[in-house]
């Protein structure tokens, strides 16, 4: 999911953005088939300029186009996350097989300005909506076939786009998030926590402060008291759990630290309290064109059920969802044993062939 803001076992969790070393992407390969267009876009009152690519098939006059949406942490165009470039995977599939696709390097990345440390989901839809507004004034575009795929957090925001924009044809969520901004950390991290090397009774003082943090900065995210309740907070769960760590008679040093100083800086900005209030059902309640969601069944990042279950639950007004889990797979879509995000940069291959796929012919099923 575009933040590096992550969380992994200190926990202030987000969905996690990765940037190590590489593997070889498909889009090195031969395009014998479609072309590649580095381009520039802006927004409305061009404050923003992004830099993008446009793969697009050879011999289509008015292609199908999908735009390509990340999630947390600032990601460059490819989607880079732990040396694998999903985002160039998917765009060589695709273009390959009749269908264009942009992806875009994010706020404050690559050759896009805008400081992404201050936006927030909503404000990535909005960069969406500036997407669209260029596709439609191309003339090699089928303007009516516009589609949205959305990774992570990308999710989010393309839930908030389609619910906004009579412009998007069809929306594809790849481990999208449907669940409630609290609902979603609070679970992902019991998730990362229950993944853990660590003994039971740490698990429990995790689980424990994570709860009572993620609860406080809900309760207070519009407040400008939320750094002091957050501090409180901890101080007062502090001197109970240093009871509790007494009264287990460990012998040698307590390893367990919250790091309470860099959760309280970036629960208090402005991109984690809009996204610890997000509600999907506003939103995904309002969208009635077709939607696909996938996840992976050993993502630990969003969980397969819980998302997959609320995409169906609140697309109530929409005759046409799909939901998928795809076995063996991670956040990243790729085949793994454990899922957990120290694993990724050991796998090696491609965003799933399965998943690619589902995808195409899902897409071309609906356009």
């Amino acid at each position: 999911m575009k933040y590096t803001r992550t969380l992994v076992l200190a926990l202030i969790l987000l969905f996690t953005s990765f940037r190590l070393a590489a593997n070889i992407p498909l889009e090195n390969q031969p395009e014998s088939n479609y072309k590649a267009e580095k381009l520039t876009y802006f927004n409305e009152d061009s404050t923003l300029h992004f830099g993008a690519t446009l793969t697009y098939p050879l011999h289509v006059k008015k292609a199908p186009v999908v735009i390509l949406v990340s999630g947390t942490g600032k990601q460059d165009r490819d989607g880079t996350m732990a040396g694998h470039k999903m985002f160039a995977d998917i765009a060589n599939y695709l273009s390959s097989r009749g269908i264009a696709v942009l992806r875009t390097d994010d706020r404050g990345t690559g050759e896009t300005n805008g400081v992404y440390e201050t936006s927030t989901t909503a404000d990535f839809a909005q960069d969406v909506i500036s997407a669209i507004a260029y596709l439609k004034n191309r003339k090699d575009i089928n303007k009516k076939e516009i589609g949205l795929i959305g990774h992570s957090e990308g999710g989010a925001v393309i839930s908030i786009v389609a619910a906004q924009s009579k412009d998007v044809a069809f929306m594809i969520s790849l481990a999208g998030l449907a669940t409630k901004g609290l609902s979603s950390l609070i679970r992902q991290n019991e998730d990362l926590v229950k993944a853990a090397d660590i003994p039971d009774y740490d698990k429990k003082r995790y689980n424990e402060i994570n709860g009572l943090m993620f609860q406080t900065a809900y309760q207070y995210a519009s407040s400008d008291s939320m750094e002091q309740k957050l501090n409180e907070t901890y101080e007062k769960w502090k001197i109970k759990d240093d009871a509790y760590y007494k009264g287990l008679n460990i012998k040698g040093y307590d390893h367990f630290r919250f790091p309470i100083y860099s959760y309280v800086r970036q629960a208090i900005g402005t991109w984690y309290r809009f996204f610890i209030r997000y509600n999907p059902e506003d939103y995904l309640a309002k969208v009635t064109i077709p939607v696909l969601a996938l996840n992976g069944e050993k993502d630990i990042m969003v969980a397969a059920d819980q998302n997959l279950r609320n995409f169906k639950n609140y697309l109530i007004h929409n005759k046409d969802v799909t939901t998928m889990v795809l076995p063996g797979l991670n956040h990243l879509f790729l085949s793994c044993k454990t899922g957990k995000q120290e694993e990724y940069r050991t796998l090696e291959g491609h965003f799933s062939e399965e998943a690619l796929q589902i995808m195409y012919h899902w897409i071309k099923k609906h356009i």
